[in-house]
């Protein structure tokens, strides 16, 4: 007798093909939900993004263009740091990290110091000048970013002058950024605001770039320099792009550090006391943050706090930060002390870091270390923003963009010796901190006494 028993036995692969079927389904509309919903969030963190950096004019004299680029520029310089944070700090013994770093800061200090005085005037001979400049620092550092990669995985010859090539370029970036900024600024905003947005772009780029530097540097050290070749190349197709109006050079003249010289063939203007009186201001400030950064670097390397003797990176990266909210928060309050006068800003900002540092040379320990960490990001912060509302109040504007330039130099340089005193420094605690303790009050009291004098001589 047969039986028919077709429809019982293919109703369980259809059944189990009907369900199948419908989970994909189900799969299918939820992956397009959740497409649409990432798709809705980004785009709506792409318009407040541009909304943000396209806000009071910035958007039609381009300014926003260099807000964006500044953010690009933050991004790959986290990555580098991040990579060789851990190449040339945690990698090689204390002893001979430090003698490569001396070398590395003062091979930096010497062609900086020679060149960088001739960067804006040579600049101003040239009617395309700044922007292909500024796109000439970002595409080196792409190409050496990649030369780093190979090297850091072969242990290269190349990696030091790599580096240093890198570092260079970031601090030349720097200074013709600086000279292009004047020139994009729209008429509703203030320098002092328009520098306080661009630095914190660059916040907003550090930030959002340095878990995708350590996310590539765990798949090896070289992943996270070729994530900021990456960067870099974005980051010269936006400098290229560019305002046109960022080359322009009408009206200005060069700026003299000094007395204007008779008899010289171009004239040159004298920087407003006021002016001088920031800017050593700053130097401090600078001074202090090269030598924090080098001399805690190794100092929690060498002999960490208690209890973090296994994690020294956590532990710098702990210091750092601090740092970094500092700056952030200095970047903020920039925008609200608009009552308080930039000469007393700049005074304030000083003496709170040398009080600092002696408190901390006093009372060495983790709490003490990180106030000071943000006090020196802080004051920083603030004490550039008030250099940068001295410039636009007291120099002329036909001048204006190469105070900028020269201001950014001689910063930069002050970084660079503070960083070499933090380099050959003991690491003692008590003692490297109190000689810069010791080295930012006595500045400090030659900056007001200066000050004080040229002040009684009027």
């Amino acid at each position: 007798m047969a039986y028919d028993e077709g429809p019982r036995t293919t109703s369980g692969p259809r059944r189990a093909a009907d369900a199948t079927r419908r989970a994909a389904g189900a799969s299918a509309r939820g992956a397009r939900r959740v497409g649409h919903a990432t798709g809705r969030a980004a785009g709506y963190a792409f318009r407040q993004t541009r909304r943000a950096t396209h806000a009071e004019g910035a958007g039609e004299s381009g300014l926003s263009r260099l807000i964006e680029l500044h953010a690009f520029n933050a991004a790959g310089d986290a990555a580098v740091a991040i990579s060789l944070a851990g190449t040339l700090f945690f990698q090689v013994p204390t002893g001979e990290a430090r003698l490569q770093v001396a070398q590395f800061l003062g091979l930096t200090m010497l062609p900086f110091a020679i060149v960088a005085p001739l960067v804006g005037p040579f600049l101003d001979r040239f009617s395309h000048g700044r922007r292909w400049a500024i796109g000439a620092t970002m595409a080196l550092r792409a190409f050496l970013c990649w030369v780093l990669a190979d090297a850091v995985v072969t242990g290269s010859v190349a990696l030091f002058p790599a580096a240093l090539g890198c570092l260079v370029a970031s601090k030349a970036y720097g200074v013709t950024r600086a000279a292009a900024v004047p020139r994009l600024l729209p008429r509703r905003l203030t320098l002092v605001k328009a520098n306080s947005r661009i630095s914190l772009a660059g916040v907003a780029g550090a930030a959002l770039s340095a878990p995708l530097a350590v996310l590539a540097s765990t798949f090896g050290p070289a992943w996270s320099l070729r994530y900021a070749f990456a960067v870099f190349v974005g980051a010269t197709v936006l400098a290229i792009l560019l305002p046109p109006r960022v080359d322009s050079a009408a009206g200005e003249e060069q700026l003299a550090l000094g007395s204007v010289a008779g008899g010289a063939r171009r004239r040159r203007a004298p920087v407003p006391a006021p002016v001088v009186f920031a800017l050593r201001c700053n130097m401090g400030l600078r001074l202090l943050s090269g030598f924090l950064t080098m001399f805690m670097a190794f100092l929690l390397r060498e002999e960490p706090f208690p209890g973090w003797e296994d994690r020294p990176e956590l532990l710098l990266g702990l210091v750092i930060g601090a740092a970094g909210f500092g700056s952030t928060v200095g970047i903020a309050l920039g925008s609200l002390l608009r009552t308080v006068k930039p000469e007393v800003t700049v005074v304030v900002t000083l003496l709170a870091d040398a009080v600092m540092a002696v408190v901390v040379a006093a009372f060495y320990g983790l709490p003490t270390a990180v106030l000071l960490g943000v006090t020196a990001g802080l004051s920083q912060s603030l004490g550039k923003l008030s250099l940068d509302a001295l410039i636009q109040r007291e120099v002329p504007e036909r001048i204006r963009t190469s105070a900028f330039a020269r201001a950014e130099t001689v910063l930069q340089l002050a970084w660079v010796v503070g960083g070499f005193i933090g380099i050959v420094m003991p690491l003692e605690p008590r003692l490297g901190l109190g000689v810069a303790a010791a080295i930012l009050v006595a500045w400090s009291g030659w900056v007001l006494a200066t000050a004080r004098a040229a002040s009684r001589a009027v």
